[in-house]
Order: structure tokens, then sequence, then C-alpha cells
């Protein structure tokens, strides 16, 4: 298991310990910044890790992202062609989000959650399959809204 994750300056302690949280779980983590509380534009952020996430796809890595509130980066990243980030925060969420939606990226907000919430969203993130069935074809059709609309 791969995690790619990235910060602005309103998740960057987060991050963090995040990082060694994951890193503890025995998960392989490549850390894209932000190194300080500098202020950062967290679509350059969220850019960065999920284009590297699209481009893994099939390795299975995973994409995490955190910035002040969680939704700017989940905006950021759907952007991108592959992507489905989630924002959540609860555990709750955050299963759905992988064993219904497949999501392959989840952003979470720094000044929103505490980190013992935020490590158990993570842990249910990294550690819930994808059900397939039923949520297979309904992905399916989320791809084919995106192939309808981003320019090729």
């Amino acid at each position: 298991m791969k995690v790619i994750i990235g910060s602005d300056h309103g998740g960057f302690e987060l991050k963090q310990e995040l990082v060694k949280f994951l890193q503890k779980e025995g998960v392989e983590v490549k850390d894209y910044g932000t190194y300080s509380t500098d202020p950062v534009d967290y679509p350059d952020v969220a850019l960065l890790v999920a284009e590297s996430v699209a481009k893994e796809k099939d390795r299975g890595t995973l994409g995490i992202i955190i910035d002040g509130a969680g939704v700017a980066s989940a905006i950021c990243a759907n952007k991108v062609t592959g992507i489905r980030a989630a924002c959540c925060n609860c555990p709750f969420t955050a299963r759905n989000a992988k064993e219904h939606n497949d999501a392959n990226i989840l952003t979470l907000g720094g000044r929103v959650i505490g980190l013992g919430v935020a490590q158990d969203i993570v842990k249910m993130f990294v550690n819930t399959p994808f059900a397939g069935g039923r949520h297979g074809r309904r992905v399916d059709k989320m791809m084919q809204i995106e192939d309808k609309y981003h320019k090729k």
C-alpha cells in the first residue's frame, strides 16, 4: 500500500501527524509538502497529489490531501481525469467513499477535525476495499460523465 499525501498551510500540522501514523501502520508514504506553515495555494498541492495518484491508478496508490476545510482540495483533485476525491469528516463517510464509490483520494480539513478522528478516518479509508457489484456499475456511470465532459 502506498499513499501520496500533501497539504496546504492549513493542513500542515495534521499532515505531519498523519505521515507518522501511516508509517507506523506499515504504509509507504510519499509526502508532496507543504513542509511548513508558510502560506501556499491548495490548488497547487491538490494537483500534484491528484496527478500522481492518476498515474499510479493500476497500482492501488491512494492520495490524501489536507487543507483548512477539505472541500477545496476535493474540488481541485476531481478536475483530474480518473480521480474520485472525497472529503470525509467521519469514518462512515470514508468507508462509504471507498466501498461504494472507489474513491482514490481522501481530503480532510485540518481546521475541522482533530487528530484522533483523522486517524480513524484515514485507517478506514486505507483499509476499506471497493465492494464492486452494483457499485461498480455506478462508478462506471460516474466515469462516463467524466469522459463526456473532459477534453481528451
